[in-house]
């Protein structure tokens, strides 16, 4: 029926996404790099889960909620780095009208829980730190489960706003996407149609399922360091402090691009700034993420030793 209604006002039937570049050389060598950043994310967050699942002594909230991120990354990536490849060395570039539809919800719905989820697990940093003796008690199985379906809800519906809000209005041509997927600011360019309406809803949105969180996960970690201030010895304080550093690192990586991205009015975009900015939050944060977390995290490099079998070693 959504299909029905969406095609009613559109004369289009497909769009063709323009990607990076035009030069043959130049998108194979692209193709070899984003084909090894996303096997490598896929390997990575594959390698999280494996070992979250595998090691009994990583079955806490905070493991949790680190696997719900790693699920949500290779999604991310997967919604849409295999046609970026493609496209790369084929010679057709197009997307059909609902193909195109299906991604930019989808892409939307995983990166707003994913936007929702870094808040909660800063929420589960602040227990674990300025409450640890009543960590077990308020960090509850069903209070996790709650949260992430909470952050779901958030994905699910503001997508669905999102796309509804760009999709209902009319495409007439030209159907070429400066772009290398239908991401909302770059296919609303192509409306036959007055988007300042959009432009508001964006801002608006973009305030709700971005800002908020940043401003809760902020507010969160000024209580975390004045807690890991009153802490009386140094390695306690660094100690504290890293478990942390993690969080705070892929928060920045993630949400400063995406705030560019979708709360500036669509006439102040660049196409080719808006395609780095795209890479950066959807390709490359899900890359390090994985690397950022294992690197830093003393549990995470404990249970791979195990796998190893090499766990006397690394103790």
């Amino acid at each position: 029926m959504k299909d029905f209604i969406w095609r009613n006002h559109s004369s289009l039937t497909e769009f063709i996404l323009l990607g990076f570049s035009n030069n043959k050389k130049i998108n194979v060598i692209l193709f070899g790099i984003f084909l090894f950043l996303y096997l490598i994310t896929l390997l990575g967050n594959g390698f999280i889960l494996t070992l979250i699942r595998t090691d009994s002594r990583l079955h806490t909230p905070m493991y949790f909620f680190l696997s719900v991120l790693s699920i949500l990354d290779i999604g991310y990536v997967t919604t849409t780095v295999p046609q970026m490849l493609v496209h790369l060395v084929g010679e057709k570039r197009t997307i059909s009208y609902t193909g195109c539809v299906a991604q930019m919800y989808i892409f939307l719905m995983l990166g707003i829980t994913e936007s929702w989820l870094f808040a909660i697990m800063a929420y589960d940093r602040y227990v674990a730190i300025c409450h640890p003796l009543r960590y077990k008690v308020i960090m509850t199985p069903s209070l996790c489960g709650s949260m992430v379906a909470f952050c779901g809800f958030w994905g699910i519906s503001c997508a669905l706003i999102y796309t509804v809000s760009a999709m209902i209005l009319p495409y007439c041509g030209p159907n070429e996407i400066n772009h290398f997927f239908c991401e909302v600011p770059a296919v609303l360019k192509l409306a036959c149609a007055d988007t300042s309406l959009n432009d508001q809803v964006d801002f608006i949105l973009g305030f709700i399922l971005l800002l908020i969180p940043l401003s809760l996960i902020i507010i969160v970690y000024i209580n975390i360091f004045v807690a890991i201030l009153r802490i009386r010895s140094t390695q306690g304080r660094l100690k504290a402090f890293s478990t942390c550093a993690s969080h705070i690192t892929v928060v920045t990586m993630f949400s400063i691009p995406c705030m560019v991205m979708y709360m500036r009015p669509g006439s102040e975009s660049s196409p080719e700034e808006d395609k780095k900015l795209a890479l950066f939050y959807n390709v490359i944060s899900a890359f390090l993420n994985p690397i950022i977390y294992s690197l830093r995290n003393k549990d995470v490099k404990r249970a791979f030793f195990k796998v190893l079998g090499w766990e006397k070693a690394s103790d």
